[in-house]
C-alpha cells in the first residue's frame, strides 16, 4: 500500500527514544520528512544523522515541550527546517506510578501538566495551518489505560483520559477540513518505559523483572511484548492518506491485551 505521505512534513514529539522514536522511524521509512524532537539535543542530532545515512529525510529539533515557550520555539524551528507541518504526533513521558487512593492535589495537577497542556499547546500552534491547507494528521500516542485503566497508574489514567476527551471532541470539529485526529494505544511494547514499570512492579512485589515479564506475557493473547517497529507501522498507517476516513478513533496495538472490542 502506498501511504501517500512521501514528502509530507512530520513533527514527532519526544522522539529521541521509546514509542516516539519508533513512530518517527516508521514515518521516515514511508518518505515523510521528520523532525526528531526532544530535550536531548545531541541524541536527536545523532538519530537524524542515522536516518539521513539511510537515505531518509530527518532533522533534529532540540526542544523542551513542557512549556508554551518551548513548544513555540520547537514548532518555529521545525517549520524553518522543513516547512509547514502536516503530520503531528503527540507524545511525552509517562508520569510516576501510584495508586488512586493515594493521589494528592499535586498529582492531579501533574496529570494535566504532563499529559494535556503540552499536547494542547502543540495542537494550538500547528492545527490552524492544517485547516487552512485542508490536510492534516494528528495522532496521539496514548496508553491502553484509556480503554481500561491500569492498576497503579492512576496519574497516567487520569491525564490520558482527559486528553482522549479533548481529542475526540476536536476530531469532530475539524473533520470537514480534512484533518484527522486519532489515538494509538500501546499495550506492552518492549521499550525502556515498560522495562521501568516492570522493575517498579518487581520491587513492589519482592520479585524479579523477569518474573513480572513472564506474568505479563501470560495475560497477552499473543504471548509476547510488541516490537516498537510494529507500533510505528500502525502509527504510520493512521497518518497516511488512505486513512483519511478514520478519525476520532482510539486504536489499540496491544496483541489482544484488552479483552473488549
Amino acid at each position: 500500500m502506498d501511504f501517500g505521505i512521501s514528502g509530507k512534513t512530520a513533527f514527532v514529539a519526544a522522539s529521541t527514544g521509546g514509542l516516539g522514536l519508533a513512530v518517527a522511524r516508521g514515518l521516515a521509512a514511508e518518505g515523510a520528512r521528520v523532525a526528531i524532537t526532544g530535550r536531548r539535543g545531541e541524541l536527536a542530532r545523532k538519530i537524524a544523522a542515522e536516518l539521513q545515512a539511510d537515505g531518509q529525510d530527518a532533522v533534529a529539533v532540540e526542544a523542551d515541550l513542557s512549556t508554551e515557550a518551548g513548544v513555540a520555539a520547537a514548532v518555529e524551528r521545525a517549520v524553518e527546517l522543513l516547512g509547514p507541518i502536516e503530520i503531528l504526533v503527540l507524545n511525552g513521558p509517562g508520569p510516576k506510578p501510584g495508586a488512586a487512593a493515594g493521589l494528592g492535589a499535586d498529582d492531579i495537577a501533574a496529570a494535566f501538566e504532563l499529559l494535556v497542556k503540552p499536547h494542547h499547546a502543540l495542537v494550538s500552534k500547528i492545527l490552524p495551518g492544517m485547516r487552512q491547507r485542508r490536510w492534516g494528521r494528528i495522532l496521539a500516542i496514548g496508553s491502553s489505560g484509556v480503554a481500561a485503566p491500569l492498576p497503579n497508574l492512576a496519574v497516567s489514567n487520569t491525564g490520558r483520559a482527559a486528553l482522549a476527551g479533548y481529542l475526540k471532541t476536536l476530531a469532530a470539529e475539524v473533520a470537514l477540513d480534512a484533518v484527522t485526529v486519532n489515538m494509538l494505544l500501546p499495550g506492552r511494547i518492549a521499550t525502556d518505559r515498560v522495562a521501568e514499570l516492570d522493575r517498579a512492579a518487581a520491587k513492589r512485589r519482592g520479585t524479579t523483572p523477569e518474573e513480572i515479564q513472564l506474568e505479563s506475557r501470560k495475560t497477552i493473547p499473543a504471548r509476547r511484548y510488541g516490537e516498537p517497529a510494529e507500533f510505528g507501522a500502525a502509527a504510520s498507517f493512521l497518518c497516511s492518506a488512505p486513512a483519511s476516513y478514520i478519525t476520532g478513533v482510539a486504536l489499540r496495538c496491544d496483541g489482544g491485551l484488552i479483552r473488549s472490542l
